[in-house]
């Protein structure tokens, strides 16, 4: 894949996704620098509710290094994760989690039931919130006000 910046990568993804008529959310999951994988929202696309972007792109970089464990890998991704994402983030291991903009409804990670740190929680990965945050939020708020 590109050299680009995984944030950049994720934005792009995010903007690809509305331009399919998806929720406006990417992420990008790299190891040792490199972009591995990358997925848009899809899920009106694929009619699966759990086509979420931090999915997909989990289930493309597992595919890729061959195994369910993401080891050394970080996630970027323009929305902080919902509850179903921030388990899957902490079943595959994830090194560290780069969020944009915090979703105070349905986030999970900062806000909402905090997922990392419940006591069930396995795995933690390191949380990074609020890159090119304005840029992700914007992202959002356009693509609403067009459905409003």
């Amino acid at each position: 894949m590109a050299s680009e910046e995984p944030m950049a990568r994720a934005l792009r993804e995010a903007r690809d996704a509305a331009v399919r008529g998806e929720v406006p959310i990417g992420a990008v999951i790299s190891r040792d620098g490199a972009v591995i994988a990358a997925a848009g929202n899809r899920t009106l696309e694929l009619r699966d509710p759990t086509a979420h972007a931090e999915l997909l792109a989990i289930r493309a970089a597992a595919a890729t290094l061959g195994s369910e464990r993401l080891t050394g890998c970080d996630l970027h991704v323009t929305l902080e994760p919902c509850t179903m994402c921030a388990a899957a983030i902490s079943f595959a291991r994830i090194r560290r989690l780069y969020y944009g903009t915090a979703d105070p409804k349905g986030g999970a990670v900062e806000s909402g039931v905090r997922f990392f740190h419940a006591a069930t929680c396995h795995h933690a990965p390191e949380v990074y919130g609020g890159l090119a945050e304005s840029e992700a939020a914007g992202l959002l708020r356009s693509f609403f006000a067009g459905k409003r």
